[in-house]
């Protein structure tokens, strides 16, 4: 939770700050968008390999590395006097921040099971939610009260006291790296292809092709790697290696749909943050605390039915994310119909109930879903299966930020006045209320592709069928609730 915390308020305090550093820097918006998506970049490029070399060689050690990498690359951006230093500083950040998380996800899976890793999940969201809540009114105060110049630099270093709180936790508290056997090697042409796949996936994204040839040449460049990456993982697996994406994380349907659908809601959601704040600054001219005002249900109730989800889980089991999905589809839908029904003094207002509402669906359906996913990863692929996930996340975040944003900024710049940015939002959700709609889809279609599990026979006379609440995990004995607590039978 406090790597989460530290990670996550750096980029959501940097957001708000973004226009004042744009100024104090003289950064041209080219040199923003490296600053503000190469963390991104870095953050998903390093997922799958930080998870591979903490399954081989122990997490703790790359963790507190990771850390004390994020603090110095953070002082040295708060410090730096050009576009170029701060984009490295950030590359360097973004890249220490997801080395941190694919630890995090792995230490999850390797301590906790069954109902303990939903609440461990579900805590790890609350704590996304809070700083993400934090984050905006904490930036906007630092540039309001200590200036352009000083507030955006103050706003990078705000994460540096959470990281070294961070390192001494690690220090006490993580366990010990296991012993690995010893015919386990690390696949580097499989991590080179992957992260090679991931980054011709994102950069076009990031800084836009010049031309619809350049856009093919990047598809075409993600198809070869992708198909030499399946390959060279296979000829692995022939040859009795130790693959980089394990067989079973390809293999089970269960996982490739529930990856899919944490990808469009993941997307979904982080474009329709970004179109809301550009829409409420630019749109309504509504300063940046106010805007944080309004974002702010939303991150609130995530973090608090986050911690929640796992009571929902264990009355309706994976139904949950259905019920997510369908509250944030209707969320969405109703963020479209508000901007283009409420006069514009009760408008923010009105927007702010909409992004409660879609902090409560975000909770039920972020952690519970990727229980659900982490639930069929074996243990000694803990690592890469928590940062393939993340990986598909922020692959997905690149593409709807995109995409999301330019449906935005094309249908505003079509219509002159207030109907040009309220349209512009009601189109841009209704995207965003499709892309939830595919994932309430593909949940959907997992339910239906998950085998019932059979319940116990019963054996004598007198014996009783087994309880429905019966918790089945890959890594111990199936649990079943006596009384209160949750027993080994």
């Amino acid at each position: 939770m406090a790597a989460g915390a530290t990670t996550l308020l750096d980029q959501a305090v940097l957001n708000i700050a973004v226009p004042s550093m744009r100024q104090s820097i003289g950064a041209s918006a080219a040199d923003v968008q490296w600053i503000v998506a190469g963390y991104s970049l870095a953050f998903g490029l390093v997922l799958v390999p930080g998870g591979s070399l903490g399954d081989l060689h122990g997490r703790k050690r790359l963790f507190m590395a990771a850390v004390a990498a994020f603090v110095v690359a953070g002082v040295a951006a708060a410090t730096g006097g050009g576009p170029a230093t701060l984009i490295g500083a950030r590359l360097v950040q973004g890249a220490a921040a997801g080395l941190v998380n694919s630890q995090v996800i792995g230490t999850l899976q390797d301590v906790f099971h069954g109902l303990d890793r939903g609440r461990a999940l579900g805590l790890y969201a609350v704590t996304a939610g809070v700083a993400s809540a934090l984050g905006p009114p904490l930036g906007g105060a630092l540039v309001a009260g200590l200036g352009a110049q000083a507030g955006w630099r103050c706003c990078l270093l705000l994460s540096s006291p959470c990281a070294l709180i961070t390192l001494a936790l690690a220090a006490r508290w993580l366990p010990p790296p296991r012993r690995t056997a010893g015919n386990s090697r690390l696949d580097v042409i499989g991590l080179g292809l992957a992260c090679g796949c991931t980054l011709t996936l994102m950069v076009p994204f990031i800084s836009t092709p010049d031309s619809g040839s350049q856009a093919l040449l990047w598809g075409a460049m993600v198809c070869v790697l992708a198909v030499t990456l399946a390959v060279h993982q296979r000829m692995r697996v022939r040859k009795g290696h130790q693959p980089l994406v394990h067989p079973a994380l390809t293999s089970s349907r269960q996982d490739v749909l529930g990856t899919a659908v944490a990808m469009a809601n993941f997307g979904s959601s982080l474009g329709a943050s970004l179109v809301l704040t550009v829409f409420l600054q630019d749109g309504l001219g509504l300063s940046a605390l106010l805007t944080a005002a309004v974002t702010l249900p939303s991150a609130a109730a995530m973090g608090v039915s986050s911690a929640l989800a796992w009571r929902v889980v264990r009355r309706i089991g994976p139904r949950t994310v259905t019920v997510g999905l369908t509250l944030g589809t209707a969320a969405a839908l109703a963020g479209a119909v508000v901007a283009l029904s409420v006069p514009a003094a009760g408008l923010p207002m009105a927007l702010a109930g909409t992004q409660l509402m879609a902090g409560v669906a975000g909770g039920l359906s972020v952690s519970p879903n990727q229980t659900e996913v982490l639930r069929h990863t074996p243990a000694e692929a803990a690592g890469v299966g928590g940062g393939i996930l993340q990986m598909a996340q922020r692959i997905a975040a690149a593409v709807c930020l995109s995409a999301v944003s330019a449906v935005y900024l094309h249908s505003a710049s079509r219509s002159p006045g207030d109907s040009g940015p309220r349209g512009a939002y009601a189109l841009a959700s209704g995207v965003c209320a499709g892309l939830l709609t595919l994932a309430l889809v593909l949940s959907l279609l997992r339910r239906a592709a998950t085998p019932r599990r059979p319940s116990a026979p019963a054996s004598g006379k007198h014996a009783r069928a087994a309880p429905a609440s019966v918790i089945v995990d890959r890594d111990r004995p199936p649990r079943h609730r006596s009384g209160g607590g949750l027993v080994d039978p």
